[in-house]
């Protein structure tokens, strides 16, 4: 398998908007190269006490992002999509320089090594909590103080996210608020399952997901199954639910209590009005994947599809947007 890999010069201060924006262009997940000490936070996830000295943090940050060959793909159609992508990317960034500092933003192209990217990064994901709920991957145990705990087993794979991220959590936080015995629930992008499936552990009736990647076929099924869901509680539909007028048909009009998305900002400014038709009346609209530059952009959205904002909630550089469908 070859990989073609990307790697941008930028400041540290800018990873994680980059790192969103350029999802766009079909640049997903980065390896962040950076100088930046970690938290106790992090360490803690880590398990370390004690990082070794290295060097003071210049402020520089290297994010390096991996394309794939594909098998039927010729060293040129390769070459080719790559430099689409390129050109791609260099315009976002060129339009994230108006408004905010993200260093050079330059990018220099190079062939990799073939890796083990499916267990590579599982060296760097152990187990954390989202205040009393722990979140724990297969290869590790539960310890015996955590076992009367809500536990939730996770296998992402390598497209997917962990729950970690901010985003992810501030979600989290929402649905256990609002989640209750009658809720039906959309997650829309719902990637490896996390909102959902933890939505049905809240206590809800039932679940419905939308995503556009294939993959997540094979990463909600893992997931439901190592936390014990059942089939008829959870149902992934593949395809844009935006644009694709049989997806919203197989979704359903007018008959959810909850609808949760954790994209970007970017997109749900236009998921916003398609998505209140799926809303049943009083229903709420959990958001997230907002960075704080964004917030008054999904904010207008939000109201100018008569959708009453009901609480607005921050961690990091991101933010949450609840809202209740009149």
């Amino acid at each position: 398998m070859k990989w073609t890999k990307l790697r941008l010069k930028t400041i540290s201060d800018a990873e994680d908007i980059i790192i969103s924006t350029l999802y766009d262009v079909g640049l997903e997940g980065a390896e962040i190269e950076d100088k930046v000490p970690l938290t106790a936070v992090e360490k803690e996830q880590m398990f370390v006490d004690i990082m070794p000295d290295g060097p003071a943090d210049d402020g520089i940050a290297y994010l390096n992002f991996f394309v794939e060959q594909y098998e039927d793909e010729t060293e040129e159609e390769h070459m080719a999509r790559v430099k689409d992508i390129m050109a791609n990317a260099q315009a976002e960034l060129d339009e994230l320089k108006d408004f905010m500092d993200i260093g050079e933003a330059t990018i220099e192209i190079s062939e990799t090594e073939d890796k083990d990217w499916i267990n590579n990064w599982k060296e760097f994901f152990h187990q954390f909590y989202v205040d009393d709920l722990l979140v724990i991957p297969s290869w590790e145990e539960v310890k015996e103080e955590d076992k009367d705990k809500m536990i939730l087993h996770i296998d992402p794979g390598t497209a997917f996210g962990t729950g970690m991220h901010e985003t992810t959590q501030l979600c989290i936080r929402q649905l256990k608020k609002y989640v209750n015995s009658d809720t039906v629930l959309l997650d829309v992008g719902t990637g490896s399952g996390i909102l959902a499936i933890l939505s049905i552990m809240f206590g809800a009736k039932s679940a419905i997901g939308t995503d556009l990647d294939p993959c997540a076929i094979e990463a909600v099924a893992d997931n439901m199954n190592t936390n014990n869901i059942p089939k008829d509680k959870f149902e992934l539909l593949i395809g844009n639910i935006i644009s694709d007028k049989e997806v919203q048909d197989k979704v359903g009009y007018e008959c959810y209590d909850i609808v949760v998305a954790n994209i970007l900002a970017d997109v749900l400014v236009p998921l916003t009005p398609v998505i209140i038709n799926q809303m049943k009346k009083g229903a709420i609209y959990i958001t997230s994947g907002i960075i704080n530059e964004k917030e008054q952009v999904v904010r207008d959205a939000v109201t100018a599809a008569g959708l009453e904002i009901v609480e607005v909630t921050y961690q990091g550089e991101w933010v949450s947007i609840t809202a209740r469908k009149a």
